[in-house]
Formats: structure tokens, sequence, C-alpha cells
């Protein structure tokens, strides 16, 4: 994710600094927290959510957000598209991030206009690598992020899925992996490869002598989502819970300020894909998201039914499992060249 604060000065004071709710008592920036955490959203769609506020705040000459409306909205968002040239998933961030604080914080419903100033949306084809190029480069790699990648490649995760692995969620005799959680909020099952049930086993003995070492130290704690830790104290210290793909060292956890051991960084696992890549000699841009793209993909051209493939996948539209269906039209709409008569 880029960084949406750079070279944007960030105030010492911002409108609810000096202020506070009359009715929470709360400065605005931690009530957009609370709303957050309620919803059970992320802790990096929080603090993305608030920089954004804070934008917006600071493009109106640090307004309160409740004496502002829909045109000051827009006007944001205008600039954002006419003078930032952003991105449209940028400017879309931006506007939910906004809404979200009038919604849920301010209780103040916006009707929102449809002739704003948007972002153009770039229609671009997903990265698919070939069966031969996804081995190529997964032999390229070794260790936990050789795991990793053949996750992706074999269960069509996302990267945040991936590490977000917990013991629980593998299913070894159904050959299946539960994803819990993942984008939308939806739980879903995707397949177990037999072939990596080998190296997962020892994988798994390994962190579990992490995790060994970790109580004996006195921690052993993991996150919990949503309010888990309260109904289940000592869930955070259980095997069942530890992440799958831990971090190589404990760190204190932003909301708890507990000292945890959270899951591995996604700057790991990119950095050694890209690597690979280049070692492999594969030309394309190949990044953690390509072995999802190529899974589905590859799932097409096996013959499968695209409902089976959007299920597997998490899509809520089956449009967006549609567009994997470009990479079986070979040589664009199956048109065939004369040079090939």
């Amino acid at each position: 994710m880029p960084d949406i604060t750079k070279n944007v000065p960030v105030p010492s004071k911002f409108p609810e600094q000096g202020r506070q709710s009359p009715t929470t008592g709360k400065k605005l920036l931690d009530q957009v927290s609370d709303a957050i955490r309620l919803k059970h959203y992320s802790y990096r769609t929080e603090q993305t959510y608030k920089e954004w506020i804070k934008r917006y705040i600071l493009f109106h000459n640090k307004r309160h957000p409740k004496d502002m409306r829909v045109q000051e909205i827009q006007d944001f968002l205008s600039h954002l598209a006419a003078e930032k040239n952003v991105a449209a998933s940028t400017q879309n961030q931006a506007l939910s991030a906004i809404l979200f604080l009038y919604r849920h914080v301010l209780q103040i419903e916006i009707e929102f206009p449809t002739d704003i100033v948007r972002a153009q949306k770039s229609k671009t084809l997903p990265t698919v690598l070939t069966h031969q190029e996804a081995i190529a480069v997964i032999g390229k790699m070794n260790g936990t992020p050789q795991l990793m990648t053949k996750i992706l490649y074999g269960s069509g995760l996302r990267i945040k899925e991936c590490l977000r692995l917990r013991v629980k969620d593998m299913d070894f005799g159904n050959r299946q992996i539960i994803v819990r959680d993942g984008k939308g909020e939806d739980d879903r099952f995707t397949i177990l490869p037999d072939s990596l049930i080998p190296d997962l086993d020892l994988h798994l003995q390994t962190v579990n002598l992490i995790h060994q070492k970790d109580l004996k130290a006195g921690f052993g704690e993991v996150y919990l989502p949503y309010a888990l830790a309260r109904k289940y104290p000592n869930a955070a210290k259980e095997w069942a819970w530890q992440y799958i793909f831990p971090a190589l060292s404990r760190s204190t956890d932003p909301v708890t300020q507990k000292t945890m051991r959270h899951h591995a960084d996604p700057s790991v696992l990119q950095k050694a894909i890209r690597s690979a890549a280049k070692l492999a000699k594969v030309t394309k841009p190949v990044s953690p998201h390509t072995f999802r793209h190529s899974f589905a993909t590859h799932l097409l051209q096996n013959g499968y039914d695209i409902r089976t493939v959007q299920e597997l996948l998490g899509h809520k539209d089956v449009k967006t499992t549609m567009i994997y269906t470009h990479v079986l039209q070979r040589g664009g709409l199956a048109v065939k060249s004369p040079l090939d008569s």
C-alpha cells in the first residue's frame, strides 16, 4: 500500500485534539478507532482510515468534519483525482474512510452525488504464470517462503490469508484449508494439496518448538480476533491458535500493548518471490498475488467449473472470477493469426 501521507505535514494539533466529544468525552480519532474495532476491521485498515481523515481535515484548513458536508467531501476527492492523479482504488479508499467517519462516528448520513470527478479506473488483466514458470520460481526458493508460495499456488490464497493461517485452520483429514475472515469477513474452504502435507507437518513441528520456548519464557500469546481474548482468556496461548507462519521475533501489540509473536511480515515473502523470479529468469512481473491468479487460471484450463473456482477463491461475484477466462482465449478472443494459417 502506498504511503498516503507522503509530503503531507501532520500538525501537532488537529481540530479534535483540543476538544472532546460532548457525548463520549473522547477525541475524534479515538472515536474512529473505537468504531473500527467494533466492526472488527484490521489494524492496518484502522491506521489507513485515520490517515485519510487527517488528510481530509488538513485539506480544509483543519475544519472539524461535523461542520462540513457533501461539497467539502467532493472537493477533496476531486482534488485527489484531478491534481494528485491518484488511482481509482486510492480515491475509493479515501471515500470509504470519510464516509465511515460520518456514518459510524459522527452519525451523519451522507447522500453522495454521482457526478463527482472520479479517478480513471485502469483496465488491467492479471499476470498469470504458466505451470512450468510457477514451478520454476518455487524451485528457486527454500525454507518457509517456499512453503508459503506453494500454499498460494496450490490453494489460491491471498498473501494476508496465508500469513494469518493458524494451526486449527489446517484440516489434514479432509485435505482442506479453512480460510477464516477472508476478504469481506467470510470464511471459506479451499484445497490442501496432498504434496504439501509432509512439508507442513515438519514445519509445524518447528513452529511448536518456538511456541514452547515462548511459553517457558513467560510469553506464548498470539492476537485473538474480536472479543475471544476476553471470552477465552487462555486461548491465546493454546497451540491451536498459533500462527503457522510466525514472525522471527516477538513484538508489542499496538492495541493491547502485550508482547506477542505475530505472524510473519508480508515483505519477507514478497522479496523472496521477486528474487526467485529473477533466478528462474521469468520476465513477467511476479508477486505473491500472481500465484493466486495462476491457481485460478490453471483450474479453469483444466476444465473445472467457474462456480467451483469462484468458491475456492472466495469471490462474492462470479464476474470477478470471469477475468481469468481471458487466458483461455488464446491469441486474443481466440482469433487465429493469418501467419499461422
